[in-house]
């Protein structure tokens, strides 16, 4: 049976550094703090470290913050940077193409810009931040604990350790879809960055905490990160499951207990070996020293005064109208892990069924079981593109051309590129290329959608291998047909996924500014798990509820309104309990 002990900072070892990491939304950054806290109360000098570019540090110490350090005047053992690694990255960005201007055609330097404007960018200049942090002695001498808010992925560590990323082969390479370019201006930092994977892997300096809570996808999604991460060598690491409701005395309370209970019980056999250990489901937003201090502690209920600016809000059934109406041919549902839009890309396939629309649902997220949402079709139609063997397809077709010109040591070169995680986003978007192009008379739902940098990477590349034939990674027509058929609003339109929480939110709005720089429509906002429409009388709960009438709002001014709200529910939706979502 597993163990799950109460988070007790004063019962726990605790390495040199810790890196909490997880998806938006479980808690990481409250919990980083409160353990911050809660060390420096005790006398220990401590370092609190964020890279997160949704982080809202400030907000919860109520402290304007910079990248060098301040002192909290509250907690004098206590300093904390807080990092912007999207304006590190706009700074590394230009400082890499300037060298280029005026030598190189616009064209080139458009897809050089490109190539360094997606995440990927901006994980490295976060990852260059905290590699200071973690291999400067200085530092290591100053503080009893270095706490780092949003760890590295092992995205990033795998694409800091494929040898190519430090090679000069990147402004050479041929098949234009890597992200590994992200690196070409970091020659100087590689044996930082090594000496830092090195320090991250040690076990007895460093600890690897996972941040979920207790519901099935976010466990999935600690299952995902906590393997990837031993993958490659980071075997220190603790489980904190987040938001355990304790007290259950009504009929929405009660179900909240038994649902989170369940998922307790089921909880990923891979993560059973940590030490896990649980936070309770705390009433308030965690903003201010005090609410920082009592988040390991106590309850305390607070209530806002904040109310809906608009009273008429929507429900699922609305959007799935509206997208009938405008007759969209392509729909993705988009959003970080863990915000139910493989839930919502269902229900809203099923939904544009019953109005007599020909559908495909397709998937390629390996958490998302589209059949066990959907274990009827009712008439729909559902694939699911496998990643891996996607990735492994185009990784035969590019390196079975180069082959045909390039001698073995450029061979070995491609192959490392073509490893680099931006290669897997090119090749999953043929594969739904393809499936729109064969499904001219369907509307394509697609749940997990590519990110906005992924379409402009395809863009700017499509548009570089016309400049410079030499392209060893062709774009497929279907590719080509399907770029500007999602710019056009009339045919295309991608939902966005969220929860009535700060994080998700803050993402989500990122994920929007993506969009639009790569020309998408994205008209429709959903809010999912929703409290505020649930009677209860539970005062957890119903403080969890109104706390979530900020960011309706926030949603509501972003969206221009046009957004729905679905309500949390006690059952698993799947199948016939879609329907509920759109009557």
């Amino acid at each position: 049976m597993t163990v799950f002990n109460d988070f007790e900072i004063t019962k726990i070892a605790l390495t040199k550094y810790l890196f909490f990491t997880g998806k938006g939304g479980v808690g990481k950054t409250s919990t980083a703090c409160a353990v911050a806290v809660a060390l420096a109360d005790k006398g220990k000098k401590i370092m609190l470290i964020s890279t997160d570019p949704a982080s809202n540090l400030q907000d919860v110490f109520e402290t304007e913050l910079d990248n060098k350090g301040v002192i909290i005047k509250e907690v004098p053992n206590l300093t904390i940077a807080n990092f912007e690694p999207e304006k590190a990255a706009a700074e590394y960005r230009e400082s890499v193409i300037k060298l280029y201007r005026g030598k190189l055609p616009e064209v080139v330097l458009k897809n050089m810009e490109e190539q360094l404007s997606g995440s990927c960018t901006v994980e490295i200049a976060a990852f260059n931040e905290f590699a200071g942090f973690i291999t400067d002695e200085k530092a290591a001498d100053k503080y009893d604990h270095i706490i780092f808010d949003t760890a590295p992925t092992g995205h990033t560590l795998r694409m800091l350790q494929l040898p190519s990323a430090w090679s000069n082969f990147i402004d050479e390479s041929t098949h234009g879809a890597s992200c590994l370019g992200q690196l070409s201006g970091l020659e100087s930092k590689k044996e930082i960055y090594r000496k830092a994977v090195n320090n991250l892997s040690n076990n007895k300096k460093t600890t690897l905490i996972l941040v979920a809570r207790p519901e099935s996808l976010t466990l999935k999604e600690a299952e995902r990160a906590s393997n990837e991460l031993r993958d490659i060598g980071i075997e220190n690491q603790m489980l904190i499951i987040n938001g355990v409701l304790k007290c259950s005395n009504d009929t929405v309370s009660k179900a909240i207990y038994v649902k989170q209970q369940k998922a307790l019980k089921d909880i990923p056999k891979s993560l059973r070996n940590l030490e896990i250990y649980q936070i309770p489901l705390r009433p308030y937003n965690v903003t201010g020293i005090s609410s920082v201090r009592a988040f390991l502690k106590e309850d305390k209920i607070e209530y806002s005064n904040e109310k809906l600016i608009n009273r008429r809000i929507s429900n699922l059934k609305v959007v799935v109208d509206d997208l009938y109406a405008s007759d969209k041919k392509v729909i993705f549902t988009m959003g970080k892990g863990g915000v139910g839009k493989t839930t919502i890309a269902a229900a809203i396939a099923l939904g544009l069924t019953k109005k007599g629309k020909k559908v495909h649902l397709t998937t390629t997220d390996p958490a998302a079981h589209i059949n066990f949402v959907l274990d009827q079709d009712y008439g729909i139609t559902v694939s699911r593109i496998d990643e891996k063997k996607e990735l492994k397809k185009y990784q035969e077709e590019v390196l079975s051309e180069a082959r045909e010109t390039m001698d073995e040591k450029d061979i070995a070169y491609v192959e490392e590129d073509l490893r680099s995680p931006c290669t897997q986003e090119i090749a999953v978007f043929r594969a739904f290329a393809d499936i729109v192009q064969k499904s001219q008379n369907e509307v394509v739902v697609i749940d997990t959608a590519p990110t906005g940098h992924t379409l402009l990477l395809l863009e700017s590349t499509e548009s570089y291998n016309k400049e410079i034939q030499r392209s060893k990674g062709d774009i497929p027509e279907s590719v080509k047909n399907l770029l500007p058929r999602l710019k056009n609003g009339a045919e295309t339109d991608a939902i966005i996924v969220t929860l009535a929480e700060a994080t998700p939110v803050y993402e989500a709005a990122r994920l929007k500014e993506d969009l639009v720089r790569a020309g998408i429509n994205s008209k429709w906002w959903v809010i999912n798990s929703s409290f505020l429409a649930l009677e209860t009388t539970n005062d957890t709960i119903k403080a969890k509820a109104n706390d979530e009438i900020r960011w309706i709002n926030k949603v509501n001014d972003i969206s221009d309104g046009n957004f729905a709200v679905v309500e949390w529910k006690a059952d698993e939706i799947k199948d016939k309990k879609l329907f509920e979502l759109i009557l």
